[in-house]
């Protein structure tokens, strides 16, 4: 029996095959699905890499290129003719670009004066996560950031922090003052009653210590809640 030729990138016509076309035109000119088979450089048998890549963009309830932040390993290997140096490579860009992002962001101090501000900033890390995530951002005396730290990390809808975790951060790295992000991977931003019950337990902590709370930021998507803005705090 005859076997079917391998589809490979040099079977399409020039003007239609990525490297050409980016050496040409510019990365630019490229669609999201010709980028992504620049990057997989190879198919598989029957699937040239560009098959594979518009297969890759279909994938899972994010289609599109924000799937490649949700996408874990397992999933790309479902994909016929994806193995796991091909599954590290698509999972690797996802989190090239958050890294990237966040990079692009820190060239000045993160001053933590206005909630739009701090969640503006930790938007694009948090709002893809499916698990709830606690940050604690701890501040000097000015409410500039000296670092974050991540303190909890939970199921789909629970995180789990205590206010002990909070202090024992905050403490070690000698912060004046604190605020608490955390997301909520449904995409609703709006708090919960155990958010509400976990902020004043911490505020209460906090006067005790010395080391107010100033805020905590519920993450959404594209959306956040301040709960010193709503009179929660």
């Amino acid at each position: 029996m005859k076997q079917e030729p391998v589809k490979t990138m040099k079977m399409l016509p020039a003007s239609e095959r990525p490297y050409e076309k980016a050496a040409e035109y510019g990365v630019e000119s490229l669609s999201d699905a010709e980028l992504l088979s620049v990057i997989l450089r190879t198919g598989a048998r029957k699937a040239s890499a560009r098959d594979l890549a518009e297969e890759i963009l279909k994938m899972g309830d994010s289609p599109g290129l924000s799937g490649l932040l949700h996408h874990t390993l397992p999933d790309y290997q479902e994909i016929r003719g994806i193995g796991r140096v091909k599954a590290i490579q698509l999972a690797s860009i996802g989190e090239l670009s958050k890294r990237i992002w966040k990079a692009a962001r820190t060239s000045e101090p993160l001053s933590c004066r206005h909630p739009a501000v701090v969640a503006d900033y930790y938007m694009e890390e948090m709002r893809h996560m499916e698990q709830e995530h606690v940050k604690l951002l701890i501040l000097n005396t000015k409410n500039i950031l000296l670092r974050d730290v991540d303190i909890s990390k939970g199921t789909v809808n629970a995180s789990l922090a205590t206010p002990r975790e909070v202090f024992i951060e905050a403490l070690r790295y000698r912060g004046a003052a604190v605020i608490l992000l955390h997301n909520h991977p449904s995409g609703d931003a709006s708090p919960s009653e155990e958010d509400c019950l976990f902020t004043r337990r911490v505020a209460e902590a906090g006067k005790l210590m010395g080391i107010p709370l100033l805020d905590h930021i519920i993450i959404g998507d594209t959306s956040y809640v301040s709960l010193k803005e709503r009179g929660i705090l």
